[in-house]
Formats: C-alpha cells, sequence, structure tokens
C-alpha cells in the first residue's frame, strides 16, 4: 500500500513449516535510488530457501542502486539486475517497473516486495504455507514498521492506527466480502492469476496499485489472504522527514477514500476537535482549560489501546499530540494534490485522475 498499509489486530504466527518441494517464488524488486537498502533487501530474500530468483528491477536510478545489486551478483547466483527505460505513457514508474519483472519471471509464485523490506528467517515458507492452508492465490502481509526518529514515531503509527479503521483483515480473507486490500511491501501471487487478472498492466496508472491488484484479483474470483507481518517482513518505510511526508501526501488521501466526503470525515473523526475548542475557551473560563485537557487525556488513552492493539509499542501514546498536528498536515497536502491531479515521489510527477479535480 505505496506507504504503502495496513496493521490490525490480527497476528501471525511466524513459525514457517519447513520447505517440502524445490524452490517456487520468484522475488520481484523495484529499485529507484535505493543506494541505502537494497543490500539488505536482497541478502534477506537469499537466504529465503523457496526462492528461485531475485529480479532487482533499477528503475533508472542516479545513485549507486545499480553498482551494489552487480557486487551482490557475485556471492548470490539467483540474483538477476534488469533495467527500465522511460515510464510509457499511463504508466506508474513502479508499475512499469515490477511488470518488467514479471515478464522475465520464471517461477510458479510471484513476490513483490520493495527495495526497503527485509524478510525474516522462514517469511517465504509461511506465505506458501498460508497460501496452501487458505487456498489462497494472493498473499500478503502488512510489514512491522521500523521507527527511529521522533516524527516516525509520531506519525507512522498514528497513520496505521487510522488505516485499520478502514480495512479489516478478517473482511479481506473472507471469499463472500467484496473488501480487497494488500501491502505492495510484501504481495506474493500464484502466477496463472497474476496473468488472468491481466497483471500490473491493468493497474498501470494506480498509485495504489497494490490494493488495485487485490481488488482485481478478488473480483476475478481468486482468494486472498492478508494479515500482520510481525515476525515475518520488517520496513523502514523512511528516512527523512522530506521522504516520509512525500509518501504519505502521495498515498493518504486515497487510502482513506479518495473522495472529498471521505478526506472531511477523517478531520472530523481525527482532530479532537472538543479538547481544542475547552482549552481555547479556557482563556476566559479557566476552568474549561481543565476539562479540555482531560478530556485530550482521554483521547491520548485511546489511542495509547489502539497501538497495543494493533502491535505497536504503547509507548508511543506520547507522541499523541505532534501525531494529530502531523497527520492533519499530511492529510490536508495529500487531498491538495490529488485535486490538482497530480503527486511526486522520488522525482517524478505522477499524474492522478479523480472525479471533480480540476484537469
Amino acid at each position: 500500500m505505496s506507504p504503502d498499509f495496513i496493521v490490525t489486530n490480527e497476528s501471525t504466527n511466524s513459525e514457517a513449516q519447513p520447505a517440502s518441494s524445490p524452490p517456487s517464488i520468484t522475488a520481484i524488486v523495484p529499485a529507484r535510488n535505493e543506494e541505502a537498502v537494497i543490500a539488505s533487501c536482497v541478502e534477506s530474500l537469499a537466504l529465503q530457501p523457496e526462492i528461485a530468483e531475485i529480479l532487482v528491477v533499477n528503475d533508472q536510478s542516479t545513485d549507486k542502486t545499480a553498482e551494489i545489486v552487480r557486487g551482490l551478483m557475485a556471492k548470490i547466483p539467483l540474483l538477476r539486475l534488469l533495467e527500465t527505460h522511460e515510464v510509457p505513457l499511463g504508466w506508474v514508474g513502479k508499475n512499469n517497473a515490477v511488470f518488467l519483472g514479471a515478464k522475465e519471471a520464471t517461477s510458479r509464485w510471484l513476490l513483490f516486495t520493495d527495495a526497503d523490506a527485509e524478510l525474516q528467517p522462514g517469511a517465504a515458507a509461511r506465505a506458501l504455507q498460508i497460501a496452501e492452508e487458505k487456498s489462497a492465490a494472493l498473499i500478503s502481509f502488512s510489514p512491522e514498521q521500523v521507527t527511529q526518529t521522533w516524527y516516525e514515531k509520531s506519525l507512522i503509527p498514528f497513520v496505521y492506527t487510522r488505516l485499520a479503521k478502514h480495512f479489516s483483515y478478517d473482511a479481506v480473507n473472507n471469499p463472500a466480502s467484496p473488501a480487497a486490500a494488500a501491502n505492495g511491501q510484501f504481495l506474493m501471487i500464484r502466477r496463472e492469476a497474476y496473468d488472468s487478472i491481466g497483471g500490473h498492466a491493468s493497474v498501470a496508472a494506480e498509485v495504489l496499485e497494490d490494493v488495485a491488484l487485490a481488488k482485481r484479483a478478488k473480483a476475478g474470483g481468486f482468494r486472498l489472504w492478508f494479515g500482520s507481518g510481525q515476525g515475518i517482513v520488517r520496513v523502514r518505510m523512511y528516512r527523512s522527514f522530506r521522504e516520509m511526508w512525500q509518501g504519505w501526501k502521495k498515498n493518504l488521501y486515497l487510502l482513506i477514500g479518495g473522495t472529498p466526503h471521505a478526506f472531511l470525515r477523517e478531520l472530523e473523526s481525527t482532530i479532537p476537535w472538543i479538547p481544542l475548542i475547552l482549552i481555547l475557551a479556557g482563556i476566559k473560563i479557566p476552568v474549561l482549560t481543565f476539562v479540555g485537557v482531560c478530556f485530550l487525556l482521554m483521547r491520548e488513552f485511546i489511542y495509547g489501546a489502539e497501538l497495543s492493539r494493533n502491535q505497536m509499542p504503547a509507548k508511543f501514546i506520547i507522541y499523541y499530540v505532534p501525531a494529530v498536528a502531523l497527520y492533519a498536515s499530511v492529510l490536508w497536502a495529500s487531498y491538495r494534490s490529488h485535486m490538482k491531479g497530480k503527486v511526486e515521489w522520488k522525482g517524478r510527477e505522477v499524474p492522478i485522475t479523480l472525479p471533480g479535480a480540476p484537469r
């Protein structure tokens, strides 16, 4: 989900079963200026016995990404480096990269993962085990989030607790429900299912290509399984405030519904309006400040419970106020960008067409 996605209250047993069959997965990693993380990602993939080949698709990087991958190829025989050229008209760059990788893949299963993702031991085996047990054609994990700076600890957990209210693992995993979602940081799909729904060519212009692909798979009659990636795959999504801002600015408006009504509803339910009004009213009536602070503390404790339910450290409760401020700000920025019909990511301008957006 692109910063893609969701952490909710369902846990996943990360204990994997030993592989009883030959390697059957091709891992496909789109990489655009990922020199800081690509080696860790590839090395974690190479430790999965179920992965038969690793295809890194260098998406016109201007840093040392390709050079690092070539260096790894000497010690990881199953690793290959592919190169993209100009992004075709009507395509998002990442979608074009993974589509090129999928065309070169030779395995029964395709694992799409991002360069900042690190698979834990047994991750691929666990995904195959779930596929067999649940008769699922698409398996996706919402990764364990690694946060280091104050702004990561503020915004990222808050975003995921909010997204947990919009998506349900149970609904996604229920074949009778139309709900569909997936996280592009770990999305494994059976090759015949991928080809049947048209692959990434069918979602070429989608910014949230992982969710769009899941929707097409479920509509096509294929079973989905989506769950927590705790102990299975870890991701530190952003390494600077600017990256974090751009990432959520690109995706957040779509993730909360992608309509002006959904945007207003999200602001209404997220910002603690009553405590803020009471605190401001306390300028003239001091007792209202006390009442407002009490209400704000109640909201903060509720947030702490949501953090625990979503398998995140409850101590991040101390970041509640900056979390709300950052979330509301980036949601507003995301809304404005989408209304203007374009977002920016990694030096590229991505055009977007939304109902009601100016042309």
